[in-house]
């Protein structure tokens, strides 16, 4: 599990460059046993200010902000 793979799931630059993923999105893609990791490298791309946190139907959301 990498960075990477977190950001390249929330955005595509060419189709959807401004597309925001829930965290259920995000860890049902990248699997469910792998939540906790998905956890801290979500914690740590967000404390990088690569990824905002936001909100999309009264859930946590993230969107990429940077690359």
């Amino acid at each position: 599990m990498r960075k990477i793979d977190i950001l390249n799931f929330i955005t595509d630059f060419r189709k959807a460059p401004n597309d925001i993923k829930t965290r259920d999105q995000i860890v049902s893609h990248l699997g469910t046993d792998k939540e906790s990791v998905i956890s801290e490298l979500i914690a740590e791309l967000v404390q990088n200010r690569v990824v905002a946190e936001t909100e999309l139907n009264g859930e946590k959301a993230y969107r990429v902000i940077a690359r």
